[in-house]
Parts: C-alpha cells; sequence; structure tokens
C-alpha cells in the first residue's frame, strides 16, 4: 500500500513541477511581448547588392492575441528602407491558433477589412484572405519605387482592422535599413 502512495506524491511533485516551469515560460513570453523589444538578428542589408532582408514572424507572442508582426502591432515597429532598394521578407506564421498573411499597402486612416491591392508589385504572400497555418511562411521580394508611408498588413480578413499591422517607411534620405519603435496608434 505505501508504494502506490509514494508513485502518486511524487507524480503530485513532478506536475506542479512541470505546471510551475511552464506557467514560467509563458509569464516569460508574455513579458517579452510588453517590453516591444527590436531583436538585430531581424534584419540584415547588404549595401552592395541594395538589399534589405527582414525576418517577419506572425504571432512571435502573445501580444494582440496572437495577431502581431515580431510581436507588435498597430504601427508599433517602423522598418525603414531606402528607396530602390531589393526587399525580401522572410516570412513565417508562428501563431498556433490562426493564419496570417503579409501585404504591404497604402498608409491609410482607416484599416481597410480585408485585402486591397499591394503598393508594389509583388508585395503581398498571396494566400492573402486564406493565410498560411501554423509553421508556414514564404518569402516575400519586390522594389519600392516611391517614398511614403505604407503598412505591413495582415489581409486575412478581420485581422488588420484588430490591429496586425507594422509600417514601412521608404526613404529618399536613408542610406541602409533600420528598425525602431513607435507609438501605437
Amino acid at each position: 500500500m505505501r508504494r502506490p502512495m509514494r508513485w502518486t506524491m511524487r507524480v503530485r511533485r513532478g506536475l506542479l513541477l512541470a505546471g510551475t516551469l511552464l506557467l514560467g515560460a509563458v509569464g516569460a513570453r508574455a513579458q517579452s511581448a510588453k517590453s516591444g523589444k527590436i531583436d538585430p538578428t531581424w534584419l540584415r542589408a547588404d549595401a552592395a547588392s541594395k538589399t534589405a532582408e527582414f525576418k517577419l514572424v506572425a504571432g512571435l507572442t502573445e501580444a494582440n492575441g496572437g495577431m502581431n508582426f515580431n510581436g507588435f502591432g498597430r504601427g508599433g515597429l517602423v522598418l525603414t528602407v531606402p528607396r530602390g532598394w531589393n526587399v525580401v521578407f522572410h516570412f513565417k506564421n508562428e501563431d498556433p491558433n490562426l493564419p496570417h498573411s503579409v501585404e504591404v499597402i497604402a498608409d491609410v486612416e482607416v484599416i481597410p477589412v480585408g485585402p486591397v491591392p499591394p503598393a508594389f508589385e509583388h508585395a503581398t504572400t498571396g494566400r492573402i484572405e486564406q493565410g498560411f497555418p501554423t509553421g508556414q511562411g514564404t518569402d516575400v521580394r519586390f522594389v519600392p519605387g516611391k517614398a511614403g508611408s505604407f503598412l505591413i498588413f495582415c489581409a486575412v480578413p478581420g485581422h488588420g482592422v484588430a490591429g496586425m499591422w507594422i509600417r514601412l517607411a521608404v526613404s529618399d534620405a536613408v542610406d541602409k535599413p533600420a528598425l525602431a519603435t513607435a507609438p501605437e496608434r
């Protein structure tokens, strides 16, 4: 009779420890979402080929219910690139619950509910309404031919309007790409 009791206590302690570790990991992930820190490995620039490569991750954190890019939403992250450079988004959906897509659109006062024509040729993942499931993605390659302010937007209906967008600034005044935080809108 004592053996099952010891085994039961060991199992309970093990489950308690596992639960504590899991809650700690979830809390750490949620905390990193709140901190809004930029990871310098997200952006790589090659001045010789005039190429900006951006690791764009949908649902990186639980921020905004997973509807975020790299943990940011509502314009809280700004990617700035020189006009005429080759831009490559290495897009991947890490959201365990929802499919996501990417489309670069004109900066607008009222965020659209779903897809609109992209601001630049090829500035979309495809599957823009269906999105990509967890663990999937694609590369997006385009050349921004005009300077201005744009949105990197999830075009799955309802996602962009729920805050799943960040900013793309295309500038004639910069000579290299950069990432910065901004106030959310």
